[in-house]
């Protein structure tokens, strides 16, 4: 061709370059191809209309595949979709490899792309060279497929936006990894940086607060919300010329800029630099779209997730109050746990409340649900308790006003579309000088306390319906001791069913660090939780174990005396050779005689001798029993055990207001009655009967290793 002659046309320049020409249209479903094209897919070489069936069938499978991805890719870029394809004969055999280069368009009204590019043969490639990689298929699609996989399981499982990072620094991207990386975000106008990996600290500095109208490559990704792909610090130069010098120390040589986008929304931008020239072809833009995208999905649910905590955390810490200033002569520690999934708010609570005359009331309570509803009627029932207690109101008062203004909370009409529901509760009055605790129970747990010498009991209290179950319920009131350097425990049943178990195993987990532990009042708090809500916590405890979660509170008082239980104190327990226990049972209440043995069977967990334990249950049961049988006024149990282990006796007294002293009998064999001190004669090393001055007290003890233990055998020396 001479100079001046006119150029030759399009087709003729690209037959003569053995380079095809194709059109493809998805909304009319049919391919144009020239003859060159038609030559390179194994047809007769003459231009002809394909359908995509006819396309596909000269195509690898998988290739046909990946073009979907790319084309779609190349769109939302607005860059050219190139990518290799393998050509197969009818005998489904690779006849050649070549390279498609097309220029896609989306029409959002027919929702259809249309391309027109070019068919060109290349050489096989060798595996493992820069060409290898840039092929759709092979080794390095199977790996980026696994890298995803494992990115996206990752992001998924990331909680915080700390984590979300820390993830992203780590992915090991195939055949290309960036050694650093940058997270923007945006406030206002301006960008910020959420996170950085692979720079020294105070680098950011520059590139902090930089409004997102500088010619800046994040900027402009954040407001264009298109990725941008430098590969060489020319082209940055080049691009860039004013911000270049800020990023030219780094020694980095190529970078990719890549928005975050959710639902739509840029909200900011991810920066990929690497130590080494990267072609960023469509299968590694793809990688990093990919990444970018999931990325922004972690990013977004992380800081929904942290915002919600904060919201929820700082919903359920304003309801729970401060200690309130130091008791003379008490200890008090408490803790709260949120249950572990879902809105951390829940319906347990927990108060201390100032009264008047230097006493105070400890309050703990559950309402039904772990929901924002249950919050906060929580803190709608706290006021409530509060402003009862503060009117001078007794304990049964208090929870029987409570349960009248949580039923109307609850349930005003009765109605279809109501939501009743209930909260247990433990009202507890207390005299620091004398150590008199009083208290109303609403269906909550019993409360629990730890003796001086290390033994844990639960006090058996009389109690009523939970709250809000009947607006005119009755809670009895029960009047308890605590003497010094013993603790109390009230807690919800959190604390005992975390981790899989029941009321039963639960306590029994509890118990033992009641019972081990040797600090003061606060250390203890933090074993109790750590010890149900730790690792070690959550094992089975049987096959069909229910291992649902719940909110945990714990509030602990404690009257200091020998051993102490306040910071400074000395550890406790010191062990006091003296533990007891009182019990009321009324004549309307015979039922308090299993409480009673089984309060017994508490006190004596550790007694050498089973034989003695069960002797001194049966005679409780007797002696409480000809109380309730034979007067008609209440008894009053009060057991006693004092010594050092191996040595120790156990006192029991029984008393009662009635006048007539109790005679031994003979009873025949079908007698129903009359046993009673004759098994105190055979079973006690010593009883007796002593007059009061209102009524009497019948007594007996059991000695550790007593003339009436003969089958319990005493320790060897040396023994445990």
């Amino acid at each position: 061709m001479r100079t001046g002659e006119p150029l030759p046309a399009v087709g003729e320049v690209l037959a003569s370059l053995a380079t095809g020409l194709w059109h493809w249209d998805t909304a009319t479903g049919l391919v144009t191809v020239d003859a060159e094209a038609a030559r390179l897919l194994g047809l007769p070489p003459q231009e002809t209309v394909l359908t995509e069936a006819q396309s596909r069938a000269r195509l690898h499978p998988v290739d046909w595949n990946e073009i979907t991805g790319v084309v779609q890719l190349a769109v939302a870029e607005g860059t050219l979709a190139e990518v290799r394809i393998r050509i197969m004969d009818d005998r489904g055999r690779v006849v050649r490899l070549v390279r498609s280069r097309s220029k896609p368009s989306f029409d959002p009204e027919k929702k259809a792309y249309e391309l027109i590019g070019t068919l060109q043969e290349v050489a096989e490639p060798t595996p493992g060279t820069p060409a290898g990689r840039t092929a759709v298929t092979g080794d390095w699609r199977r790996s980026r497929e696994a890298f995803l996989l494992d990115a996206g399981r990752a992001l998924a499982e990331a909680r915080s936006t700390e984590e979300v990072l820390r993830v992203a620094a780590a992915l090991s991207m195939p055949g290309f990894s960036p050694d650093g990386l940058a997270v923007f975000g945006v406030e206002g106008e301006r960008l910020t940086i959420i996170g950085h990996h692979g720079h020294q600290s105070g680098d950011e500095d520059p590139f902090s607060h930089m409004s997102i109208h500088t010619d800046y490559p994040a900027a402009e990704v954040v407001r264009t919300g298109r990725a941008v792909y430098l590969s060489s610090p020319e082209q940055y130069k080049e691009r860039y010329p004013l911000i270049w010098p800020m990023a030219a120390h780094f020694g980095r040589h190529s970078w990719a800029f890549l928005p975050l986008t959710v639902a739509g929304h840029t909200m900011g931008a991810w920066m990929a630099a690497f130590a080494y020239p990267v072609a960023f072809t469509p299968d590694e833009r793809s990688v990093l779209t990919t990444v970018a995208r999931m990325l922004a999905q972690a990013l977004t649910r992380a800081g929904a997730a942290e915002t919600q905590r904060e919201l929820t955390d700082g919903l359920q810490r304003s309801m729970l109050p401060t200690l309130g200033p130091e008791i003379p002569g008490m200890t008090l520690a408490a803790r709260y746990i949120p249950t572990g999934g879902g809105l951390q708010v829940g319906g347990d609570w927990y108060d201390m409340i100032p009264l008047p005359r230097g006493r105070f009331a400890l309050v703990i309570g559950d309402v039904q649900g772990h929901d924002v509803r249950a919050a906060g009627l929580m803190g709608q029932l706290r006021i409530a308790v509060r402003a009862y207690a503060a009117e001078g109101h007794r304990p049964d008062a208090v929870l029987s006003r409570a349960s009248g203004f949580f039923h109307g909370l609850t349930d005003p009409d009765g109605g279809a579309g109501a939501d009743p529901r209930f909260a247990t509760c433990l009202y507890l009055e207390v005299d620091p000088v004398t150590g008199v605790l009083e208290t109303a129970r609403a269906g909550h747990l019993d409360p629990a306390i730890r003796m001086s010498d290390g033994t844990v009991l639960v006090r058996a209290t009389a109690g009523g319906l939970p709250l809000g179950i009947d607006p005119d319920a009755d809670y009895p009131t029960t009047r308890l001791a605590l003497e010094p350097g013993e603790a109390l425990m009230l807690c919800t049943d959190g604390l005992l069913e975390t981790g899989g178990h029941d009321l039963d195993t639960g306590w029994r987990r509890v118990r033992k660090i009641l019972e081990a532990h040797e600090g003061d009042l606060e250390e203890l708090a933090d074993a109790l939780v750590q010890a149900v809500h730790g690792p070690s916590s959550h094992h089975t405890t049987g096959p069909l174990a229910d291992r649902r979660e719940d909110d945990i509170a714990v509030l602990l008082l404690c009257r200091q005396g020998e051993g102490g239980c306040g910071p400074g104190a000395a550890p406790v327990p010191v062990r006091r050779p003296v533990r007891r226990s009182m019990l009321t049972v009324a004549q309307a209440e015979p039922e308090r005689i299993a409480v009673a043995r089984q309060q017994l069977r508490e006190l004596l967990h550790d007694w050498t001798c089973e034989d003695q334990i069960d002797s001194a249950v049966l005679l409780v049961s007797e002696t409480l029993t000809n109380v309730l049988v034979h007067t008609d006024v209440d008894a009053l149990l009060v057991a006693e055990v004092t010594g050092a282990p191996g040595e120790r006796r156990l006192r029991i007294e029984v008393t009662d207001a009635g006048d007539d002293l109790p005679h031994k009998r003979s009873p025949g064999e079908l007698a129903s009655s009359g046993r009673g001190l004759v098994l105190i004669e055979l079973l006690a090393d010593a009883w007796g009967v002593a007059p009061r001055g209102e009524g009497k007290t019948i007594w007996f003890e059991l000695y550790e290793f007593g003339e009436f233990c003969e089958l319990c055998e005493a320790p060897s020396a040396g023994a445990p």
